[in-house]
């Protein structure tokens, strides 16, 4: 499958338009715990696809010890 153009960029501020939960990426906390809530503001650290489906997944870095990957569809432009 093709990759989809990303709709934001790297470096680009955004903010999370719901609340972001562990899918279980990060095994040290429980799973579905809230990681960023809604109104949340990060930085596109980097762009990738997901195999797939070839939609844009983006790492947003909520917090220095905080990066999560993204889909288009939880995030605003901040």
């Amino acid at each position: 499958m093709e990759a989809s153009e990303p709709k934001y960029q790297w470096g680009q501020r955004v903010r999370a338009i719901c609340d972001l939960a562990n899918d279980g990426s990060y095994p040290e906390r429980e799973h579905d715990e809230l990681l960023a809530g809604a109104g949340a503001c990060g930085e596109i650290v980097r762009i990738g696809s997901h195999r797939e489906s070839g939609r844009p997944v983006y790492l947003v870095e909520f917090s220095p010890n905080l990066v999560i990957g993204c889909l288009e569809e939880e995030l605003a432009p901040a």
